[in-house]
């Protein structure tokens, strides 16, 4: 694959982050579009852009030379509670920036690359599985309809930001499941009690868990920028989704620590309110676009995929 020039709003959160690394690592080009330039730190060689998400500035000339727009922009659904630990309630303030943050991103976005005279060659759309809402045992593949909840709602209003980009430019709406980072995201919450060894599962513990390796997110993005036959919905998350239970039984074998005191789902929607339900409901989620695709999975189960992900610094 030739050397491509790269744009990523989000770049410097969890998930752009890893992809920065690892375009770099194969020889392509790199650029940032970021609210805070000044507060990103990066290799020289990423070029860090000011925006504010909303306008057209300047930053837009980028497009021109750019042959993939990658949109990880947006607030965090999860935000950074006590500690850092827990979750931000949804009050009517943090869902409204929740909800902005994606729609302006992604209509500026799409201004843009409408605008330019040299458009890229595709344009990846970020989303999230919570676009199905919560399910039981149920498994979900490209195909379900959208779930009715609020995390639903604004995963649908996310992708349809970005969806009047028009012919000429491949699309791929990127579903993104749990990411598992020491780094940041959802492992390092759920680690927390286990370490202080009161892990052990979230309500009845037999909703499922849709994971994925950051390495598989990050090769799967690759993957789906550099082979042109891909576009459309792509579930990123790893083939084998575990239920909680069974998530927090492998985690408390991985560091040693037990698995045995449960969190009353009702207790732990009383502390946090509507944001809970991402915890308490799950989904049984797969990747079936990217496997029919031709994508290996280097991390296709969840022990080995947390042994590795612990074992890094």
């Amino acid at each position: 694959m030739a050397n491509l020039h790269i744009l990523i709003s989000g770049g410097s959160g969890l998930i752009g982050r890893e992809l920065t690394y690892g375009l770099l690592k194969l020889g392509h080009t790199v650029s940032i579009l970021s609210r805070k330039p000044q507060e990103v730190s990066m290799p020289d060689q990423v070029n860090v852009i000011a925006w504010d998400a909303r306008t057209l500035s300047g930053w837009e000339q980028e497009i021109e030379k750019t042959d993939a727009v990658v949109h990880l922009a947006g607030e965090s659904i999860a935000g950074s509670g006590l500690f850092g630990l827990f979750p931000q309630r949804w009050t009517p303030y943090r869902k409204e920036l929740i909800l902005k943050s994606r729609i302006e991103s992604g209509l500026v976005l799409a201004k843009a690359i409408e605008g330019a005279q040299n458009k890229p060659q595709v344009f990846i759309q970020a989303s999230a599985i919570g676009y199905y809402g919560p399910s039981d045992a149920q498994t979900i593949n490209e195909s379900q309809s959208q779930g009715r909840d609020f995390a639903a709602r604004v995963c649908q209003s996310w992708e349809s930001s970005s969806a009047v980009i028009g012919v000429g430019v491949r699309r791929i709406v990127a579903r993104f499941g749990l990411p598992l980072s020491i780094k940041g995201g959802f492992l390092p919450r759920v680690l927390f009690p286990y370490k202080m060894f009161v892990g052990g599962p979230i309500g009845n513990g037999k909703q499922y868990y849709s994971w994925i390796h950051m390495d598989d997110t990050v090769q799967s993005l690759i993957y789906l920028i550099e082979n042109e036959e891909n576009s459309g919905v792509f579930n990123i998350t790893a083939p084998n989704p575990v239920t909680n239970s069974e998530f927090g039984r492998k985690l408390g074998d991985t560091i040693k620590r037990p698995h045995w005191m449960p969190v009353p789902g009702l207790a732990f929607r009383a502390l946090f309110g509507e944001v809970a339900d991402v915890v308490v409901h799950g989904q049984r989620v797969i990747p079936e676009r990217l496997e029919k695709a031709g994508f290996s999975f280097r991390y296709p189960n969840i022990e080995e995929a947390l042994q590795n992900t612990l074992s890094k610094k």
